[in-house]
């Protein structure tokens, strides 16, 4: 007997992400990689978690920090992210947040709470890959929420029971979204607001990249707008999801999730059966240096990484072909291609690799429908300004050989 014969279905709805594969193979020298939406290793601020992780395990301090600790999240830490919380204009308590391993856990747990088999969830098209591979597992079925605008709620709600469940949620990223860079406006957050009552189901607002804003006006999340229409969280029916990973560092994963007391709670029983908690040393650590150094950290973030999304755009803007179209985000990570019809990504990221030494990630995969194939993601946050010059002039070569074959 094969053990795959016992796996569950819900099994062959996972599949690897391209973006962790791709990674894999970028270890060549000389190779110049957009792929990994990953933060400048090199603006960590390394001294002050070695300095963190060596007060938390002095000896007055060291059995708090190793030991089983509450499944909600360490206490100080959350207050923290409650006072953060409240300058984006959502008021609430530490009884309002968990804290997980990484927005990613968030995600996951998520889909977990909210979707039975059949269940539909409301995505863009295109949207954040790891929210498709968090929510796959639960079989749902996916509707695009960025339908143009000529779709009401009583279509999706037919949709849905048609393909034998509910809509239960819609799930975006409204700021510098991953992949596109894109903003929603507040006039389409409050659209949003109102399908959702409409269809009374959940909005799960993915903040990740909300802190990394380097030219335009801030947008209100879509939980602060929300919070002034009803007036307490408590009456709200958007989630949010925050994380340290483009701020801080990714491989401490530390996120949160701010709600509704009656999701926290049953967020946590979800957790406990998980993991248990998330590590507690990490999470002493990340709230002192987050106390002591997070406004100016991000704002030395955002003076690096714009700088770097201004040397792409005006890349593009001399190297890409005529044909080819982009986004112009005022933050986050990402810059989004379009190529003429007839171009595949994938099969253009196989040339790239072999002949111009660059690599991006093939747009296709972050689509619930496998469309889109004729698309690609550039993140500009790794890349110091002049490889990332030299890079978009390669892709543009590359392209203009295509696309004249």
């Amino acid at each position: 007997m094969f053990l795959e014969e016992l796996f569950a279905t819900r099994s062959s709805r996972m599949t690897a992400s391209e973006i962790r594969e791709l990674l894999k193979l970028l270890d060549q020298p000389g190779l110049l990689s957009f792929a990994g939406g990953i933060p400048d290793p090199s603006l960590f601020p390394a001294a002050a978690f070695s300095q963190a992780f060596q007060g938390a395990l002095t000896p007055e301090n060291q059995a708090a920090a190793l030991q089983y600790s509450v499944s909600e999240g360490y206490l100080p830490l959350r207050e923290w992210i409650a006072g953060e919380m409240a300058k984006l204009g959502i008021s609430c308590t530490p009884q309002n947040i968990l804290i997980t391993s990484g927005s990613q856990q968030a995600l996951d747990y998520l889909g977990k709470l909210f979707l039975s088999p059949g269940d539909t969830a409301l995505v863009n098209a295109p949207t954040y890959l790891g929210a498709l591979s968090a929510y796959n597992a639960y079989e749902p079925n996916y509707d695009q929420l960025n339908s143009g605008g000529n779709r009401d709620a009583a279509s999706y709600a037919k949709a849905a029971e048609e393909a034998g469940g509910r809509v239960k949620f819609a799930y975006l990223s409204p700021d510098f979204a991953n992949p596109t860079g894109e903003t929603m406006p507040q006039a389409g957050r409050q659209a949003l607001l109102n399908l959702a009552e409409e269809l009374d189901c959940a909005v799960i607002e993915d903040g990740a990249y909300q802190a990394l804003r380097y030219q335009g006006e801030d947008q209100p999340p879509v939980l602060a707008l929300e919070i002034a229409r009803k007036g307490s969280i408590e009456d709200c029916r958007t989630i949010y999801c925050g994380s340290f990973s483009k701020t801080l560092s990714p491989g401490l994963r530390l996120g949160w999730v701010v709600a509704a007391k009656p999701v926290i709670a049953q967020l946590v029983l979800v957790k406990q059966a998980a993991d248990l908690h998330t590590a507690t040393l990490n999470q002493i650590a990340v709230h002192q240096v987050a106390s002591q150094e997070f406004e100016g950290h991000v704002a030395k973030l955002r003076a690096a990484y714009g700088a770097r999304l201004d040397a792409m755009l005006t890349a593009l803007k001399e190297h890409m072909p005529k044909g080819v179209s982009w986004s112009s985000p005022e933050g986050g990570m990402f810059v989004w291609l379009t190529l003429p019809r007839g171009l595949d990504g994938a099969d253009l990221l196989q040339q790239a690799l072999k002949r111009h030494s660059i690599a991006f990630v093939p747009g296709q995969a972050f689509f619930a429908d496998g469309s889109g194939s004729n698309t690609l993601r550039l993140s500009f946050s790794a890349l110091p300004e002049r490889d990332i010059i030299e890079g978009i002039r390669r892709l543009g070569l590359l392209l203009r050989e295509e696309m004249t074959d």
